[in-house]
């Protein structure tokens, strides 16, 4: 199979649990095993998903991230194979360099890179920068994979 180098927000959607507005990225930039870049809009929405009576709050960045890393996941995935579900289990070291989202002019411009990872979770570094490249936020996340709900009796 065949991977696209980039891919737009229905692409995006397609291989992400996130659904409906709740899918944040616009774009897939580029890619390659260890990193990806996307770029997102939706920032400036005022029904954004995310939003409260404060705006977009800063905080909220790492939900983009979030997503540029289950989309990478999709696309490292071996071919035929379904990505194995993770969840975001810790962030640390977050920076972040704006009390808000929504006031950034243009797109922001989401990385991630894989920095270590086995089986059972994979530790991502991430940066959000806003269209003129300056900082947003960035930090490093714990993605926990292959974690099976408790049954109980």
């Amino acid at each position: 199979m065949n991977l696209p180098p980039t891919l737009d927000h229905a692409g995006i959607a397609e291989r992400i649990p996130h659904a409906g507005r709740m899918c944040l990225l616009d774009a897939l930039l580029d890619w390659t095993p260890e990193r990806i870049r996307c770029s997102a809009r939706s920032h400036h929405a005022p029904d954004h998903p995310l939003r409260s009576a404060s705006g977009l709050l800063a905080p909220c960045a790492i939900e983009y991230a979030a997503q540029a890393m289950a989309l990478h996941g999709a696309l490292i995935a071996p071919p035929g194979s379904r990505p194995t579900p993770g969840y975001l289990a810790s962030v640390r070291e977050v920076r972040l360099a704006v009390p808000a989202l929504h006031t950034l002019a243009g797109e922001l411009q989401v990385e991630a890179e894989r920095l270590a990872g086995d089986q059972r979770q994979i530790l991502y570094r991430f940066a959000v920068r806003d269209g003129a490249g300056g900082a947003v936020a960035d930090g490093r996340a714990t993605v926990v994979l292959n974690v099976m709900p408790e049954h109980t009796a």
